[in-house]
């Protein structure tokens, strides 16, 4: 039933979600990306609550703001000089309404509670977008691959898993890989777990091998699936990529195949980062450099200038969003991309930004490029297409099947196009045409939220 009275309903609306907010602060004092995280999707889903106030009779918003598990645990491993280290472990499951926990794995010294709350529940969301029978879930440890031999990597991976292993199974919760995470990090935790369950349970992991039960076209789905969204959002504008001039932050998995497909696709990327600084090559990136560098060599992006003298190499990752471009992807990590970057991108004529990492930019930046008719792809949308091909590596594994590439890579332009489209339609239900940051969050919200209160869970 819709409601008519509006104005008493949105004040009772705006003090439930002010008290809602009020309650995740007390509870998690510190936790500031998680703070972030839910504060965007309560102010998305304000007018949808106006309207359909059953959502706040059920409780439903109390029970989604509040893990269902967090694991913490120590993770001990031993050097190649025969020295103790100990890290700190996490695997946070946040809600399981509408399938098994899905969500990767991060190693990076910053990984500390905070993040794993915000990284769980922007995943169920994200993970409820895609349509498929996911939940939401993050894991990692503060543990700093960089520097670190085969040996240690692969110590520490089998310490982690042989304490994570008791909580996780293929109709359980699904991990995957994130940053510090690949393919080779995926391959020594899988086989740690099979050591400890003693049967080969290809299902338990998605990001692995394509001779081990992994899916063609998972190391390229994040990136691929971010610009199959730009297509659409430029769709809607009667444009297309071809001849657009694209920056992209970052230069892992996400960045690289991002890029490898906005130039499949006609556009002109010009610039790319990693932590240090940026290069800018303003008649394009030269895509093979890139790949060897960042994904055979492991070496510093500024190595570039090597091969290609005529490009630019600049200190500060922060600086990238200062050159003109017609496209922004912030693809490296969250809040990136605060609102004096936005300003200036703004100020040089950008026309859409799409996130391909997770909440890279802050709420300031996120605002203000709604206000300056922007179009902005949030990350629950725009990044959606990793965790999409990594269930459709599950459904593979659970039918012992394998497809092709190309199977793999049309049934993910059809996600992200309905992606799209549903988070388009949410928006325009509520009055809030074009914005996608409300549409993806009220169309996510809803599909969970109608689990959640199916279940009485």
């Amino acid at each position: 039933m819709v409601i008519k009275n509006h104005s008493n309903l949105q004040t009772t609306t705006a003090s439930y979600l002010q008290s809602i907010y009020t309650d995740v602060l007390q509870r998690s004092p510190h936790e500031v990306e998680f703070h972030q995280a839910v504060k965007s999707l309560l102010d998305s889903i304000a007018p949808m609550l106006s309207q359909h106030p059953n959502y706040i009779k059920t409780g439903v918003l109390e029970r989604l703001v509040e893990p269902e598990r967090m694991i913490t645990f120590r993770v001990p491993w031993l050097d190649d000089q025969g020295n103790v280290h100990v890290n700190r472990g996490f695997r946070v499951q946040f809600n399981s309404a509408i399938g098994p926990y899905k969500g990767g794995l991060r190693f990076h010294p910053s990984v500390n509670s905070s993040i794993m709350n915000f990284l769980g529940f922007t995943q169920t969301i994200k993970n409820a977008l895609t349509g498929q029978a996911i939940g939401g879930a993050k894991g990692g440890a503060d543990f700093d691959p960089k520097g670190k031999s085969d040996l240690e990597i692969m110590r520490f991976c089998q310490s982690y898993m042989a304490e994570l292993a008791h909580y996780i199974g293929a109709d359980l919760d699904i991990p995957a890989g994130d940053i510090g995470v690949g393919a080779r990090e995926i391959g020594y935790l899988f086989g740690q777990y099979r050591r400890v369950h003693r049967q080969f349970e290809a299902g338990v992991f998605t990001g692995k091998g394509v001779d081990f039960g992994g899916s063609h076209g998972r190391t390229e789905a994040t990136g691929y699936g971010t610009i199959y969204f730009v297509r659409q959002m430029l769709k809607q504008l009667g444009d297309s990529l071809n001849h657009k001039t694209v920056i992209v932050s970052g230069s892992g998995n996400v960045s690289i195949f991002a890029i490898e497909k906005a130039i499949e696709l006609g556009a002109n990327v010009v610039a790319c980062s990693d932590s240090d600084g940026y290069i800018y090559d303003k008649n394009g990136l030269h895509l093979p450099t890139i790949k060897r560098l960042k994904l055979d060599e492991d070496q510093r992006i500024c190595e570039y200038l090597t091969d290609h003298p005529e490009a630019i190499y600049v200190e500060g990752c922060d600086r990238i969003w200062g050159i003109p471009c017609d496209i922004a992807l912030p693809c490296a990590t969250q809040n990136e991309l605060d609102e004096y970057a936005a300003e200036q991108l703004i100020d040089n004529g950008v026309t859409i930004v799409a996130e391909g990492a997770n909440m890279p930019c802050t709420q300031e930046a996120i605002n203000l490029f709604l206000d300056k008719g922007v179009s902005f792809g949030p990350a629950q949308a725009a990044n959606a297409g990793g965790v999409a091909v990594s269930a459709l590596e599950m459904a593979q594994n659970s039918a012992r099947v394998a497809w092709s590439f190309e199977q793999v890579d049309q049934m993910l332009q059809k996600i992200m196009k309905t992606i799209y489209e549903n988070s388009m339609r949410a928006a325009k239900d509520y009055d809030l045409d074009g914005n996608l940051v409300a549409g993806a969050n009220i169309a996510g919200f809803k599909r969970v939220a109608d689990a959640m209160v199916a279940q009485g869970i």
